[in-house]
């Protein structure tokens, strides 16, 4: 009966979220820069190639805030009723990285030097860039740009490898198909419990073991696959072998029957590696509103693909010394 009860409630809750036109959400990775380390030391990486300082650092301290808006409820939306988007990427000093989408028109900035730091590949000062880098350098120093999908559908000769956002995106149908699989899946996985708690709080907590519900969820996933966006290669049981199968508990905290967070302990997944903590923390709310900001100058980006980005012209002669003759070179590599 608890089973059942805890699972309606948190089925319920989820069904709240969609009956909103305005969903935001923050999800922050809830471990420490040590920890980190520790888990990249223990998958054996060669030399030189470990887990930069800097980037454990950022990537302890990271979030993402997410928020879409809708002219309808969430769950009744098709792609042509979303009306704008907003997402942000922040570590421990500051922003990262941002954008918003409202109507064709998307908003970006960036931190290029925290996030060259992070990846171990510095960046060029924006004073050291040509006068024709135009409003590069204004994204080298943080400034908000803009610039619209159609041009940038434009830009990559007609329109962007495997059709357009659209095309991509999963229609209500399969959609609707995947919730009620996945629904399947959990019911049949996890282990619900529920306690109660002050002001109206309720926690759920629902614990699975990590290998067998990933591969179950996958078992479900697939004959849905034609109707996923290109590109979206699904692993196979095989990938998910080695996986750990350690269980994993996530506590869902309602607040008067609505989500308000839930926390993901993911610390028995560490093997033998020595982390403090390791999970992630999904809050509801804290997005940013999907609004453009003032003073974004527009991106050309035919003129930076094909100019300031662009390749040499070549006549060939460059490579009459290159025997490639009976080499199977993959032409799609180019």
């Amino acid at each position: 009966m608890e089973q059942l009860s805890a699972g309606k409630k948190l089925d319920r809750a989820f069904e709240k979220l969609g009956e909103r036109k305005t969903l935001s959400f923050e999800l922050d990775l809830d471990t420490d820069a040590a920890s980190l380390k520790a888990l990249d030391a223990a998958s054996g990486p060669r030399p030189g190639e470990e887990m930069p300082d800097e980037a454990a650092k950022l990537m302890s301290g990271a979030k993402i805030a997410f928020t879409v808006q809708s002219k309808k409820p969430i769950d009744a939306s098709k792609e042509k009723d979303f009306v704008g988007m907003a997402m942000k990427i922040s570590g421990p000093d500051g922003d990262l990285a941002e954008y918003r989408v409202i109507g064709d028109l998307v908003y970006l900035r960036l931190d290029a030097r925290s996030l060259g730091d992070m990846t171990g590949s510095p960046v060029p000062a924006a004073e050291d860039l040509p006068p024709e880098a135009g409003v590069v350098k204004d994204v080298l120093k943080g400034k908000w740009v803009k610039f619209s999908t159609k041009e940038m559908d434009k830009a990559a000769g007609g329109g962007v490898r495997g059709g357009s956002a659209r095309d991509r995106s999963l229609d209500a149908g399969t959609r609707a198909k995947l919730v009620r699989s996945l629904r399947e899946v959990v019911a049949r996985e996890v282990r619900f419990k529920t306690a109660g708690g002050e002001d109206g709080t309720e926690h759920v907590t629902a614990t699975a073991p990590f290998r067998t519900l990933l591969t179950e969820l996958f078992h479900e996933i697939r004959p849905l696959a034609k109707g996923l966006p290109p590109g979206m290669g699904l692993p196979t049981d095989k990938d998910l072998k080695d996986a750990p199968n350690a269980k994993v508990t996530a506590d869902f905290t309602l607040k008067n029957g609505e989500l308000s967070e839930v926390d993901v302990d993911l610390a028995a997944l560490a093997g033998k590696a020595k982390v403090k903590k390791l999970g992630l923390i999904l809050r509801m709310g804290g997005g940013t509103r999907p609004t453009a900001p003032a003073g974004a100058k527009e991106l050309d980006l035919k003129g930076l693909m094909g100019g300031f980005f662009g390749a040499p012209a070549t006549n060939g002669a460059e490579f009459d010394d290159l025997d490639l003759a009976g080499q199977d070179v993959p032409q799609d590599e180019f």
